[in-house]
C-alpha cells in the first residue's frame, strides 16, 4: 500500500466552500475506486463519497448529495472533494482511502492504513 496524504481543510462559515485534495504515493492508484470518509467528534468514521477508477461513476452519502462533488486525476494520483454549502454538521476530520461498495449503496475503506486526515470546521 502507498501513502495517503490529505490537505485543503480549514475553518469556514456556514454556506462556505472548501476543496480537499488527497494524493496517493503508488502508481496503482488508477486501479482503485477512491473514496472520502469523515469522522465527526464523538462519532464513528462514515462514508462521504466515492469515484470509480475511470471517473465513470460517483456515489454520495445522502447527507452530502447535491453539495459535494468528488473527482480524480489519475495522472496526478489524486482525488478531490469539492464541498459547497457547508453546514456545521459537516465539521469532521476528512480522510481518503481506496473503497469498495456495500450492498446499501455506501462504501467501506479498503486499506487498513489511513493518512493523517484534514480538519474541516464549519462554524459562525
Amino acid at each position: 500500500q502507498g501513502q495517503l496524504v490529505e490537505s485543503g481543510g480549514g475553518s469556514v462559515q456556514p454556506g462556505g466552500s472548501l476543496r480537499l485534495s488527497c494524493e496517493y504515493s503508488d502508481h496503482t492508484f488508477v486501479d482503485y475506486t477512491m473514496g472520502w470518509f469523515r469522522r465527526a467528534p464523538g462519532k464513528q468514521r462514515e462514508f462521504v463519497a466515492a469515484v470509480t477508477y475511470n471517473s465513470a461513476t460517483t456515489n454520495y452519502a445522502d447527507s452530502v448529495k447535491g453539495r459535494f462533488i468528488i473527482s480524480r486525476d489519475n495522472a496526478k494520483n489524486a482525488v478531490y472533494l469539492q464541498m459547497n454549502s457547508l453546514k456545521p454538521e459537516d465539521t469532521a476530520v476528512y480522510y481518503c482511502n481506496a473503497a469498495y461498495p456495500n450492498t446499501g449503496g455506501t462504501y467501506s475503506p479498503l486499506f487498513g492504513a489511513w493518512g493523517q486526515g484534514t480538519q474541516v470546521t464549519v462554524s459562525s
